[in-house]
């Protein structure tokens, strides 16, 4: 049966569902520290000590990384698919459990179990896409959960914009009510897409393969040159503890090493901080109300939105060695820049330097979507073959997460 339109490949199709997962995750970073530092929060559950406070934001990237060292291998075993709806239930499970919760240990382990969904889900998400696309536009449709995570970002400042005019904790628990609904429909959607032909080649069903390949509009010619060539047998074949031995050997050693480089420093470049805490920073650079804190969180996030179009659309087109290059210079200046004002102490309420932080702030995370965030995972999934890519991706996801 023919599932996808006619008219819209249906790899296209898929890709751009799978990516309700990047819209997920970027909602609650776009959320969460908004969400902690309202006035309906704060009373529901005490103030928060920084220390505190930076735990429950960082709990979902700490509770994401074991899982996601270990998705790939599961997914190379049961499928891309099934570890994915796995991981979105759980993410579903755990917004239902943070909009609904009254004391802080029970919002804290529905952030950990939203953080063990994504760290399955999430990790998988690309290799599934990087399987499902023809390679003429694989980069364009790889880097859609960025774009997802960009829009994601900008729903979560404005609706925590919104939410905090709501009298009551219903203020703060919209923002988490909302994600529900989006990983429920993401979890349901995910039932009826079809699984990667790459896995299923893998695990010797050439026949539903092409069926697959059918339903995702695949051109012949490009089925035959680069889904239905003969693959080695999957890392799945071997155990967790072989699959990663096997990753580190000669053979495939130095595309390992290259992916945990480009993602460790992709993550270590400061985005998440600036993310984060947006609302804390643009206070402490002197814009005074907390509506107005948000309002500018929201700005940034429209603009990491506006700069995510052509650089999702032309990602096929624009090098990865030259987003790469560009992308360092942009983050590393403007985040030396940050740091040089905040260590000398001279950001406050008044005076030039409250501005260059905010112009700075917008500068990196434009520059950040605009390169790194597009290229890093096209380019770890691109380097790796069949046998070990999602292997790959989810050890060096993981491990840069932890």
């Amino acid at each position: 049966m023919q599932f996808f339109s006619e008219k819209i490949p249906g790899y296209a199709l898929a890709s751009t569902f799978v990516a309700l997962g990047g819209i997920l995750n970027g909602f609650d970073t776009g959320s969460v520290g908004a969400v902690t530092e309202m006035p309906s929060y704060i009373e529901t559950f005490v103030h928060l000590s920084p220390t505190m406070r930076g735990f429950t934001v960082s709990l979902i990237m700490l509770c994401g990384a074991i899982p996601a060292t270990v998705a790939g291998h599961l997914a190379d075993r049961f499928g891309r698919l099934r570890i994915m709806i796995a991981g979105a239930i759980l993410c579903t499970i755990g917004c239902v459990l943070e909009c609904a919760a009254f004391h802080l240990w029970l919002f804290l382990i529905g952030r950990a179990l939203m953080g063990i969904g994504q760290g399955f889900a999430l990790t998988n998400v690309g290799v599934y896409i990087c399987e499902i696309a023809p390679s003429r536009s694989r980069g364009k449709f790889v880097s859609l959960p960025q774009f997802g995570a960009a829009i994601g970002v900008c729903i979560g400042y404005f609706s925590c914009y919104g939410s905090i005019h709501i009298d009551g904790d219903m203020s703060w628990r919209l923002p988490y009510i909302l994600q529900a609904a989006l990983s429920t429909l993401w979890a349901a959607g995910s039932l009826f897409l079809p699984e990667s032909p790459r896995w299923l080649i893998l695990h010797g069903r050439r026949r539903q393969a092409m069926e697959e390949l059918e339903n995702l509009n695949f051109e012949q010619a490009e089925a035959e040159k680069d889904v239905l060539r003969p693959i080695e047998n999957a890392a799945s074949e071997v155990g967790v503890l072989e699959g990663l031995h096997l990753i580190f050997t000669r053979q495939y050693r130095l595309q390992t090493c290259l992916a945990v480089f480009i993602l460790s420093f992709i993550q270590l470049s400061g985005i998440d901080g600036v993310l984060y805490y947006a609302p804390t920073i643009f206070a402490q650079a002197g814009i005074p109300s907390q509506t107005a804190s948000f309002l500018a969180s929201g700005v940034s996030a429209i603009l990491m939105l506006a700069f995510s179009i052509p650089a999702t659309l032309f990602a096929d087109k624009w090098g990865r060695r030259t987003s790469a290059i560009c992308g360092g210079i942009i983050l590393s200046g403007s985040m030396l820049l940050i740091g040089s004002l905040y260590a000398a102490n001279a950001v406050h309420s008044y005076g030039a330097a409250r501005w260059v932080v905010i112009v700075s702030v917008f500068v990196f995370a434009i520059g950040y979507v605009s390169t790194w965030a597009v290229f890093g995972k096209i380019y770890a999934s691109e380097i790796q073959p069949a046998k070990t890519r999602a292997t790959t991706n989810s050890m060096a996801t993981g491990g840069v997460g932890a």
